[in-house]
Order: C-alpha cells, then structure tokens, then sequence
C-alpha cells in the first residue's frame, strides 16, 4: 500500500468542552491490499453496554502524591521461564571475567524516559552479578534543562540559535558536575549528550563510553560541531541504530536498547485490573481503543495521532487514548499537553491522561485493554514504547522513523506509516481485518523475544566491558 505522504499541519483550535482530559489528581502473514477496501458502515457501540456518561460526570482518577515503594527487582532465575536456563548461565559464565572490576553509569534524570527506565533494571542485574555498578544522575537548573532540550531536538535536525552564552552555560553545569562526583570506578558509562562534559575527569584512568540513545542521523551542524570534540575522548561509542552513527575518530558499537518483562510496566496482568483501571478512566471496552503512550512532546506527534483518528473515525468506531506525563530533563511538557488538550477539542472519546511516572501499572494496564498501539513519532530514538506494545502482542502501527524500524518490519511484526492519512488508513484496516492484526501482534512478541529483552542488553554490556578492558579481543573479518 502506498501512503499519501503530505506535510502535516497543526488542528484547528477548539475550546476544551467536554475533552475528556483527565490530569491526574494527586491525593495521598498476510499482506494488506494495496488499494484501500470499500468503506464500511460505522460500527455502533454496543447497545447492551451501560450508557456513558458525558465527560464532565466522569470522576478524576486518583493516585498517591508520592511514589509507593518500589518492588524489589527481580533476580536473574526469575527470567529462565522466559529466556531459557542456558542463557542465565551464559550470563554467570561472561560476568565471570569482570569480577572486581566497578562501573558507573551516569545520565540526566532518575525518572521518565526510557535511559532512567533502562538503568533502574539494568543496575541490580549487574550487582547480582558481582559486577559493582552505581547510578549517578547530574544535576542542573532549569535554564540547564532548557538547553538540553534545544540540544536535544537539534540533534534531531531541528532548529536551534547556538549562541556562546548557551555554550558556556552548558559547559558551566558540566564542570559543576563533574567537581561534585567522584570517578573512581574502572568503567564509565555517560548517557546522552547533557553530561558528555563528565569525560575532562577521563585522565589515565578507566575506560569511558558515550551510549547515544537519540537520532544522530541528521543533527544540526553548530550543536554536533561543539559536542563532538567531547565524544571523540571516549574510548566508543554506542548507538541504537546503524543509521544514527557518525564519522568518529573511537569504535562505534550497536546496542538495541530494551525492556524488562518482568517489570511492572510489562508483566502480566489479571483480567480484573486492567477493567478497573479502564473503568477508572472511563475507557468502554465493548468498543475499538486506540492508544498512545508517550511523553508529551512534539516529536512523539500527539497531535498527528489525534487528526489520524479523527480522520480513521468516520468510518470505524473507536475511541482514542493518549497518555503519558514528563521528564525531569523536558521543560516543553506542559506547553504539548495544551496544544494536545486544544486539538482534541469537546470530542468525549478522545481520553488525555497526564499521569505521574509512578503509573507503571496503569500504563501496562492501558496497553493490555488495547486494540492497536500507536506510536507515531517524527523523531525518535529508538522508542521503548513500541517494544512494549509488541511484547503484549498488539497490533502496533509507528512512524517509519529513528530505531522503529528496526521493531516494527512493515506487515510482518506491525505496520509503518509516514503521515496522518496513512496512519488513518491503517487504523480503519486493522480494525476490520482482526485477524491479520493479531497474527502481526504473535510475530512482534517473537520478535522482541529475542532481540529487546534486558538480560539480551545484559549479556552485551558484558561482552563491551570485556573488550574494553582487554579482557578478549572483538572478532577481525576475514
């Protein structure tokens, strides 16, 4: 099938009636055809189901101002019902040269965002090991963050005014960082580009590594001019995708980020609390649920998915769910959800929740009750979201852009698409050919099954160290 690919344009604006947005309250296979199928007739909510009632009458969801303890993390054998017993032994076998020898590891925020969701699994897999990693996050103030962001969306292939006050602030944070921790570890892992400055404390001692997690494929000239120098004083670095990669002076290594199945955003749920939460939220499960579960921001194109939906509505019935929150390190927040709230105007089945980051549960919850997934970014790394929609077998449809598609295999484990009207499109297919939908959701388990998994990310880190340190050499092509 061939999309229509056009320039988007932003919604017309509306007055926020009856949007159901409900920022959280805090108290304590086959083919698809290549020309689009006759329009069907509207598919009506089912007429047994109880009535729903307008969007103001439906009550706030409620959860706890402050995060509730965390579980403890799962061990290493807790996995072998997924992975298998040889690959935990694996695992024991390739730690088994790096015992004694300390890590540390080091980014921007300690939650929101997939590096922060990344490291809180990675760290206790590593310690049970007997490979010591700490966590360390920098710190800054908001004129810091603001910049990163720029940065951020610059490296991209955004916009940006470089200016040499922005450049010495940057540099500012970095070395007030820097004086504060301390590198005394064998290893060093620096995420991102906002504490890439942490390499002048490099030295003679230890080994270094720059672990990009963004699109570096077309970044803006000024900004990867000034940060480039920093990463070229790593001893490697590591990206998502071949395609992000850069003519650097240090090895390149490729590393798929990952998720963890046994976490709370990824297990297994019972049945009952899935229908809570959707009740909760006032989701009518006897009707199609699209959903998209992303931060707020311009790149995950939350506005995009609204204009799709509404596009994909006038011939299937569906109901369309976005929910997602902040980061730490993102000051734009905020200023999306309005755009988003704004664009979804008084339409009651469009479902805008502005959830903490402690809603693992509920955001698991939200992908279960799910038809499709949707993740139709303009940029993106690598997109930990995708992955979780494809481990819980949902029929996924995402933008053709960053390591998406190194998920998502068009028509195989989901669908790609590169604008509103194919995006459209795909929604209104999926949901009248069920049963090439769930054959796309079977492969996509697989496919996650045996390239995204943590102990999959695990077993890398460990190879890296050994090469790094001498301990084997990387294999020479022939």
């Amino acid at each position: 099938m061939k999309e229509k690919d056009t320039k988007q344009t932003p919604a017309a604006s509306s007055e926020n009636g009856g949007v159901r947005t409900q920022t959280v309250e805090h108290t304590t296979a086959t083919e698809a055809p290549t020309s689009p199928p006759e329009v069907p007739q509207v598919e009506r909510r089912n007429p047994n189901a109880p009535p729903v009632p307008p969007a103001r009458e439906r009550r706030k969801y409620k959860v706890s101002e402050t995060p509730p303890p965390p579980p403890p993390p799962p061990k290493l054998n807790d996995y072998e019902p997924i992975i298998g017993k040889a690959a935990i032994d694996e695992l024991h076998f390739l730690a088994r040269h790096l015992r004694g020898k300390t890590v540390k590891m080091v980014n921007s925020t300690a939650v929101g965002g997939g590096v922060a969701e990344i490291l809180n699994r990675l760290i206790p897999l590593m310690n049970e090991l007997e490979v010591p990693t700490k966590w360390e996050v920098i710190t800054g103030g908001n004129d810091f963050f603001e910049i990163t962001k720029g940065f951020h969306n610059a490296l991209h292939g955004g916009e940006y005014n470089v200016t040499k006050e922005i450049l010495d602030l940057f540099q500012m944070y970095n070395e007030q960082n820097r004086q504060r921790m301390e590198f005394a570890e064998d290893l060093f892992v620096i995420h991102d580009p906002q504490p890439v400055g942490l390499i002048r404390s490099k030295r003679d001692r230890g080994r270094w590594v720059w672990r990009c997690h963004i699109d570096l494929s077309n970044p803006h000239a000024e900004v990867w001019n000034f940060l480039r120098p920093f990463v070229e004083q790593y001893d490697a670095a590591i990206f998502s995708s071949p395609a992000f990669t850069r003519q650097l002076a240090i090895p390149q290594y490729l590393f798929y980020p990952c998720i963890d199945p046994l976490s709370e955003k990824n297990k297994t749920m019972e049945e009952t609390f899935v229908q809570k939460v959707c009740e909760d939220f006032g989701i009518d499960r006897t009707r199609p649920v699209l959903t998209q579960i992303s931060r707020f921001d311009r790149l995950k194109d939350p506005v995009g998915v609204i204009q799709a939906y509404k596009l994909a509505k006038k011939y299937v019935d569906c109901q369309l769910v976005l929910a997602g929150g902040g980061a730490t390190d993102d000051p734009e927040g905020a200023v999306v959800l309005a755009e988003v709230m704004e664009a979804a105007g008084d339409d009651p089945d469009v479902i805008i929740l502005n959830l903490p980051p402690w809603s693992a549960l509920e955001i698991n919850a939200l992908q279960q009750a799910s038809n499709i997934v949707i993740q139709k970014s303009l940029k993106e790394g690598f997109g930990l979201t995708v992955t979780e929609a494809l481990w819980k077998g949902k029929p996924t449809i995402a933008g053709a852009v960053g390591g998406i598609p190194t998920q998502v295999i068009h028509k195989l484990t989901g669908i790609l698409v590169h604008s509103v009207e194919g995006c459209a499109y795909q929604i209104r297919y999926l949901l009248t050919h069920p049963e090439f939908a769930q054959q796309l959701g079977k492969n996509g388990h697989e496919h996650v099954k045996e390239n995204f998994l943590m102990t999959t990310n695990v077993r890398r880190w460990l190879v890296l160290f050994q090469i790094l340190l001498g301990v084997v050499k990387p294999a020479r092509p022939s």
